[in-house]
């Protein structure tokens, strides 16, 4: 009988926000537009700290990467809900809602990964600055891009693998936007114990340990930067990390309200809508905080779009 459950899934519904057609298209174009504007600015900061060589430094090549994760982040999810709420076709397959949740738990785990190396960069920048270019040199920078990129990849893989193989009941509505792990085991008809225990673990590994990270990070920091005999030189070395701090308090901050609430047999609007703001708010906002609290992106810009437009 499993292994009938399990041959006969072939596709999920996802029946995303309870909402009327005149608010579907309303949400429809405020999704375009943020999903636009998220590509748009991501896509710029890559390319600024690409063509600018006053940018080729490590705090930028970790931005860039940043970047290119967070154009990627939200088109696991965007594209196929913008696709749904204009066609009104809300079926996924299944090989196409395990992907959608393999790369969503990957860019997630690498996204703590590389928010926690910036927080080192500027550890090392601030703490030890005599010593920066020597620590934070080219193979080092490479090594830590690899690295967060690929880290999360087994376990997520591991985690997505085992929700899809347990063998689901009748009801094949997905009560989400997106392949959530959370709303695709309450369609379960085994004990998902133990995929709860992983997904803690998980969250735990992946999200946890990055943040206390970059707390402990931070804490030094912060301490460096209060023995600083100069008010001036206070302001300007901590401007360095604010755009970072704000970050990670956008990622953190929805991240730990979505996934820290209690299981129910419901997935409610307001905890979709949470989930949406965890997936494409920080992407979207990552652009502006960054370029318009950095001196040397706008300065950058200026410089590139100078030359655009009055070329020798």
């Amino acid at each position: 009988m499993m292994n009938l459950n399990r041959t006969v899934v072939t596709e999920f519904l996802l029946l995303g926000f309870s909402t009327s057609p005149e608010r579907q298209v309303l949400l429809f174009v405020a999704l375009l537009a943020i999903y636009l504007v998220t590509v748009v600015g991501n896509l710029l900061i890559i390319l600024v700290t690409l063509v600018d060589p006053v940018l080729h430094t490590s705090m930028y090549f970790f931005l860039s990467n940043l970047s290119a994760l967070e154009v990627g982040y939200t088109s696991v999810t965007v594209p196929k809900m913008l696709v749904s709420l204009i066609s009104g076709d809300k079926h996924i397959s299944f090989a196409g809602c395990a992907m959608q949740m393999g790369f969503f738990l990957c860019f997630g785990s690498t996204e703590s990964s590389f928010l926690a190396t910036m927080a080192y960069d500027r550890y090392v920048a601030i703490c030890n600055p005599l010593c920066y270019t020597m620590i934070m040199n080219k193979k080092v920078c490479v090594l830590l891009a690899a690295t967060s990129w690929t880290i999360g990849i087994p376990a997520q893989v591991v985690q997505t693998g085992l929700v899809f193989t347990l063998p689901f009941c009748s009801s094949r509505e997905i009560n989400h936007f997106f392949c959530d792990p959370a709303p695709l085991l309450l369609l379960a008809c085994a004990d998902t114990s133990m995929n709860e225990t992983l997904t803690y673990i998980m969250v735990t590994f992946f999200g946890m340990v990055p943040f206390a990270l970059i707390l402990l990070s931070y804490i030094r920091i912060i301490t460096t930067i209060l023995m600083m005999p100069s008010a001036e030189g206070k302001k300007r070395t901590f401007s360095t990390c604010s755009s970072h701090l704000i970050v990670v308090a956008l990622f953190y901050g929805s991240g730990i309200l979505l996934y820290l609430q209690p299981r129910s047999s419901e997935f409610p609007d307001g905890a979709k809508l949470l989930s949406l703001f965890y997936t494409v708010l920080p992407a979207m906002l990552n652009p502006f905080i960054y370029s318009l609290r950095n001196r040397d992106i706008q300065m950058s810009l200026k410089r590139n779009m100078w030359k655009k437009m009055f070329p020798r």
